[in-house]
């Protein structure tokens, strides 16, 4: 376990984060293939709202979209740090228990069926995830649900889902198995606006029920049978907070698509920063992941301007190396 940065140095870090969402927003409102200066953007955002070509780029279509990415990396990050701490594992991410798998094959079933609508397709892939968080719950309940037939039935649930899938794409014609495979590597642009309040209201839910759970999280970091000797109902706690995660993750695969290592490696940099302790690495892990994935969208949409590449690209790409060289400093032990 990574130790916290000293006491004289942690409010600095505190400040940092809490300035990095607005911070982060501001680079994406001025990114992309319209490039403008500093000096340009504050001008606009003072004049407000219009229908000049650069107003309705950064009120119509930036601002919501970065608004989106910062939902989309809170909602992950707030994942991985649950599921890490159930599971006891560094190495567990949200999309652990097969609800990438479901949310995936709920989208392309939607595209290959025809729809193309930014509201079928991520309520398809919201309905997809849910759906394989019930199977892998009802198959593990017959083995009293314990956290290693949790994880086999999440992935026995992603293999059988990525089966289908994989038909699907086979059957598919290939226009649609072309939007299908730019969903699957995580794309912004597909998700509805309108679909903002509805996920800042589930998320912010998710949040605060994860957070009244911060204690139970801190005692079953330390293992079963001590969480249990405290008085912890190990099975239904644990329950509880796999859906409550599983539902986050849902909500951000159903927005986003796949969006590899938010929830993977955010955790570890806060859990690094500020300790173990739930209370505060919760909210954090939502502030860091919700900037890092603002910044990662603004990265994909500047890199090839105006041709956009998918932001789980990105991800995966700023992601995989760091956590590489957390794997290296600390000799495999997170």
């Amino acid at each position: 376990m990574s130790k916290p940065v000293k006491a004289n140095k942690r409010w600095i870090w505190q400040l940092i984060l809490l300035a990095s969402p607005l911070l982060a927003i501001l680079i994406s409102l001025s990114a992309g293939s319209l490039d403008l200066s500093w000096r340009e953007l504050f001008a606009i955002l003072l004049q407000g709202p219009g229908t000049d070509i650069e107003q309705v780029i950064i009120w119509q279509i930036r601002f919501p979209r970065a608004l989106l990415a910062g939902l989309v990396g809170a909602a992950l990050s707030l994942s991985g740090v649950t599921f890490q701490a159930v599971l006891r594992n560094p190495l567990a991410d949200p999309y652990l228990l097969g609800v990438s798998g479901g949310a995936a094959l709920g989208a392309v079933t939607a595209l290959t069926c025809g729809f193309q609508s930014p509201i079928v397709i991520p309520l398809a892939a919201f309905v997809g995830a849910l759906t394989a968080l019930l199977l892998v719950y009802l198959v593990a309940q017959a083995h009293t649900c314990s956290t290693h037939t949790l994880i086999l039935s999440g992935v026995m649930v992603g293999s059988l889902a990525a089966a289908l899938l994989l038909f699907l794409l086979w059957r598919a014609p290939a226009d649609a198995t072309r939007q299908a495979i730019f969903w699957l590597a995580g794309n912004l642009s597909l998700a509805d606006p309108d679909w903002l309040s509805w996920g800042w209201l589930w998320v912010g839910i998710g949040f605060l029920l994860l957070w009244s759970q911060s204690l139970n999280l801190d005692l079953l970091t330390q293992g079963e049978e001590t969480a249990a000797d405290l008085g912890l109902q190990v099975g239904s706690t644990r329950l509880i907070l796999f859906v409550l995660a599983g539902a986050l993750t849902a909500c951000a695969v159903a927005l986003a698509g796949l969006v590899g290592f938010v929830g993977l490696v955010i955790p570890h940099i806060c859990r690094h920063l500020w300790g173990p302790g739930h209370r505060l690495l919760l909210p954090f892990s939502a502030l860091l992941g919700s900037s890092f994935l603002i910044i990662a969208d603004a990265i994909a949409r500047s890199l090839y301007a105006p041709a956009e590449i998918p932001v789980g690209v990105v991800t995966a790409i700023l992601g995989a190396p760091f956590f590489l060289y957390l794997l290296r400093r600390k000799g495999g032990d997170l």
